[in-house]
C-alpha cells in the first residue's frame, strides 16, 4: 500500500535530478526515511497470517500514495522556492525537529505494541508503556506530528495539504480506537484520553 511512497517519491527523484538542489534532496532522504520503514521494515515484524481486510482498503491507500507523492514532489520541487540558507532558518530546524520527535513517538509506539503480543500471545492487549499510558493511539498521535513537522520544515502547501488529509484520516480513527478500547476492557484506565494527553 505505501510501496508508491518509495518507488514513485524514489523516480520522480531521479528524472529531476538535475533541476533539484541539495535542499530538495534533503526533503527526498527525509521523506524516505519515514517511507522505506512503513513499506520494507515494519511489515516484516508484523504477525499478519490472521489479519484479512476488503480488497477495497489497500486499493484506495495504493491509489492515494499515488497522488499524494505527486502532489508532494511537483508542490516542492516545481512551486515553493528555497534560498540557498533554508537549513540555517528556524523554520526548518523547527519543523525538522517536530518531525524527527513524531517519527520516533510513531516507531517506538507500534513496536511497543508488537514487543507486547509477543509477550502476551495473539489478540488484543491494553498496552501501559511510554504514551499508551496517557493515549490510546500514540502512533496515530506520532504520525500527526510527522507530517506537521514535514509541513514546516517544507514550509509548502503541498506539505500543509498532506498534514491535514493525516489529521483529518487519524483523528477520527484514534477516537474510535479509543472507544473499542473502552468497550472492550472494563477496566481501560478511565483517565487515558484518545490522541492527545489530558485533553481529548
Amino acid at each position: 500500500m505505501e510501496s508508491p511512497s518509495v518507488i514513485l517519491m524514489f523516480l520522480l527523484g531521479w528524472f529531476m535530478r538535475d533541476k533539484l538542489e541539495v535542499i530538495h534532496e534533503t526533503f527526498l532522504m527525509i521523506w524516505l526515511m519515514h517511507y522505506i520503514h512503513r513499506t520494507f521494515i515494519y511489515p516484516f515484524w508484523m504477525d499478519m497470517t490472521t489479519k484479512t481486510m476488503p480488497i477495497t482498503i489497500p486499493l484506495s491507500a495504493f491509489s492515494f500514495n499515488i497522488i499524494n507523492v505527486l502532489v508532494q514532489a511537483v508542490g516542492i520541487y516545481y512551486f515553493t522556492e528555497y534560498s540557498d540558507s533554508w537549513y540555517d532558518t528556524y523554520t526548518f530546524k523547527i519543523g525538522l525537529c517536530i518531525f524527527a520527535t513524531g517519527m520516533f513517538i510513531n516507531i517506538y509506539s507500534d513496536y511497543l505494541i508488537l514487543k507486547m503480543k509477543k509477550e502476551n500471545g495473539p489478540g488484543y492487549h491494553v498496552p501501559n508503556r511510554f504514551l499508551h499510558r496517557h493515549v490510546s493511539s500514540p502512533n496515530y498521535l506520532g504520525e500527526m506530528i510527522e507530517w506537521l513537522g514535514w509541513a514546516i520544515l517544507t514550509w509548502s502547501i503541498s506539505g500543509l495539504v498532506f498534514f491535514i488529509w493525516t489529521f483529518a484520516n487519524l483523528f477520527p480513527r484514534a477516537i474510535s480506537n479509543h472507544k473499542w478500547y473502552q468497550k472492550t476492557f472494563e477496566n481501560y484506565p478511565k483517565d487515558r484520553k484518545a490522541i492527545i494527553p489530558k485533553i481529548i
